[in-house]
């Protein structure tokens, strides 16, 4: 089942100005394996990221790292480009895939898209940390 996000569309300006912090789920920056990881199109938190920008709220960007997925070195370009063109975001969360939710997958008895994806390499998770900071990002 895939959860649906209607936040960033129906959202009013009042709610991120009551809100100390936001955290931006940017999984990829190809809009063909953003919608292969989460079902919908890269555009609304795209959109939703560029009105944040605008009213100046405070935004970690949490860019997951996949290997055979979101490893090509311009998908954490495009997405460190948008991060470091907005203004607002104070950090990036570069999030090394792990196997801990294959166990759930299994209890639910439904098959895991990732099953068989290794973790990344340490050296593979600074490198992209590198291209974040190469933006002016705060990246860990």
């Amino acid at each position: 089942m895939r959860r649906r996000r209607l936040l960033p569309r129906r959202a009013t300006d009042a709610l991120p100005r009551d809100t100390d912090l936001v955290l931006l789920g940017i999984k990829s920056w190809d809009p063909e394996t953003y919608r292969k990881l989460t079902g919908p199109p890269l555009k609304p938190p795209l959109d939703f990221a560029r009105r944040l920008a605008e009213l100046g709220q405070d935004a970690h960007v949490r860019f997951a790292l996949v290997p055979g997925l979101t490893d090509d070195p311009t998908d954490a370009e495009g997405v460190a480009a948008l991060a470091g063109g907005l203004g607002n975001v104070s950090r990036v969360d570069v999030l090394p895939f792990r196997k801990l939710g294959e166990a759930k997958w299994q209890a639910l008895g439904m098959p895991s898209t990732l099953h068989g994806t290794p973790s990344p390499a340490p050296e593979q998770v600074a490198a992209v940390r590198e291209v974040f900071r190469s933006h002016g990002l705060h990246a860990v």
